[in-house]
């Protein structure tokens, strides 16, 4: 075959090194962010930190009045400054909850304990002999983070020296010993075991309930487990009303004792952007604190001269030039997210007001059109970005939603539908709870038309039984 030359022409995208690094800076959370700035003032001689001052950007969803705009920065500069704002702003990083005065971080320990250590802990204070000891420690160990033994008891009788002379007896007794402490039915080998534990160690109340109670775990677990509960009034020979008392009973023990304690230490948010209601408007400002000010070294950047090709000056020229392409990737970062949680406010304002039954519906694709971006670039700007609100900390993919049609022709957010369906189970009797179907229809005399199956996982989203579990709860 005759080979040839040919010219072809043609277009293809790249992205050049700056781009990369802009998205890269777009897409960190605010923790990622200051490790990047961390790593960048310590690999560029032209960067350093400098002291942070008290000009905090910030942008007013209203800018019709753009005369005020100063001086409502300035009141919630003052308000930040003299901590004016605890009385009003929620101290506590959970969204779902209610924000008291004392909910501070500086409330709580700065790490959680481990299961391991809280239960070492309680052996430390029992006087055991060298051997019992050994075999508390090993028991422990071979407890899983849900506190249940993973390890049978003959394993780890067998998993001692010979010399030792321990006996299964002695590892079945301080065993016994371990599930009498705290959390109830720590070391339980299996389900039906912890709840059995849980449950004799337990004060009755009713002692009628609590001996029905501790029959049906021990005699009909199989039964309680596929909510057979007539087979189980069957054979016991009781009446149903009994059985359901002593359901309930079972339903308040803690199937999963470890969980108490948590293993993994307390991690608090820190928002990205702050959002006040100042003089009826509401204003959107970056928070300071989330990334250390940088700056490029002035007496280094004094030193570069132009005509100079030296290797050192030249050194100095590539460090400058990446610092500069570093501080605007730094700036264009929080012009666009502050652009974005702007919108968002803006579009969001009966959520603010009035909570998530207000909520619209919003997608991605209506903040990129209005800030002329592409919809990839505003997913990495609301990821693991979080906006301090007076209802609580969101992620700001919290405010963009689905949306179902309404009866009058508009369309309503799949958070509010969520919100409602949550209010209306709140609010029902406890003797005849709405069943999905039910639920349907109340929202349909609202003019929202959702399906039965919808309702259902919108339900189970919020962790919230059917209407038959319900009912046995009340």
């Amino acid at each position: 075959m005759k080979q040839s030359l040919q010219l072809r022409l043609g277009q293809q995208l790249s992205m050049t090194p700056q781009l990369q690094q802009a998205i890269k800076l777009l897409q960190l959370s605010s923790l990622d962010l200051q490790t990047e700035i961390q790593q960048a003032v310590e690999s560029n001689p032209l960067l350093e930190f400098e002291e942070p001052d008290n000009d905090v950007a910030a942008s007013p969803v209203d800018q019709s009045d753009t005369n005020n705009s100063s001086d409502e920065v300035s009141d919630i500069e003052a308000a930040y400054a003299t901590g004016g704002l605890d009385s009003q702003w929620p101290t506590s990083f959970n969204s779902s909850s209610n924000f008291n005065q004392s909910d501070k971080p500086t409330d709580f320990p700065a790490s959680a304990q481990s299961l391991y250590s809280h239960l070492s802990a309680q052996i430390n204070v029992i006087h055991l002999s060298d051997t019992d000891r050994l075999i508390a420690d090993t028991i422990i160990d071979a407890i899983n983070d849900d506190g249940y033994l993973i390890v049978l008891p003959e394993e780890i009788h067998a998993s001692f020296h010979e010399a030792l002379d321990i006996t299964l007896e002695e590892v079945m007794a301080v065993l016994n010993m371990i599930q009498h402490l705290d959390p109830l039915g720590i070391g339980a080998r299996d389900l039906q075991d912890c709840l059995r534990i849980q449950l004799e160690q337990q004060v009755p109340d009713d002692e009628k309930i609590h001996a029905l109670a501790s029959q049906i775990i021990r005699s009909h677990f199989q039964l309680l487990s596929h909510r057979d509960y007539a087979g189980i009034a069957k054979q016991l020979k009781t009446d149903s009303d009994s059985i359901q008392q002593a359901v309930q009973l079972i339903q308040q023990l803690n199937p999963r004792p470890g969980n108490a304690i948590e293993g993994v230490p307390t991690e608090y948010i820190t928002p990205d952007v702050l959002v006040r209601k100042i003089k009826g408007r509401w204003l959107v400002i970056l928070n300071g604190d989330i990334a250390p000010q940088i700056k490029v070294n002035d007496y280094y950047a004094s030193l570069i001269k132009r005509a100079d090709n030296s290797r050192d000056n030249q050194f100095l020229k590539n460090n400058l030039q990446e610092a500069r392409w570093f501080l605007k990737s730094l700036s264009n970062r929080n012009d666009t997210l502050l652009k974005v949680a702007s919108l968002i406010v803006e579009q969001q304002q009966d959520f603010l007001e009035h909570g998530e039954e207000h909520m619209k519906p919003m997608v991605l694709r209506d903040i990129a059109e209005v800030i002329d971006m592409h919809e990839s670039t505003i997913s990495r700007v609301t990821t693991q970005k979080y906006m301090h609100t007076p209802r609580g900390i969101f992620e700001l993919k919290y405010f963009f939603s689905s949306h179902v049609s309404t009866a009058s022709g508009g369309e309503c957010s799949s958070t509010a539908i969520r919100a409602m369906i949550k209010k209306l189970i709140t609010d029902e009797d406890d003797r005849k709870p709405f069943s999905d179907n039910k639920l349907a229809q109340l929202l349909e005399q609202r003019g929202i038309k959702v399906a039965r199956r919808t309702i259902a996982k919108y339900r189970e989203s919020l962790l919230i039984p059917p209407s038959n579990e319900r009912r046995l709860r009340a």
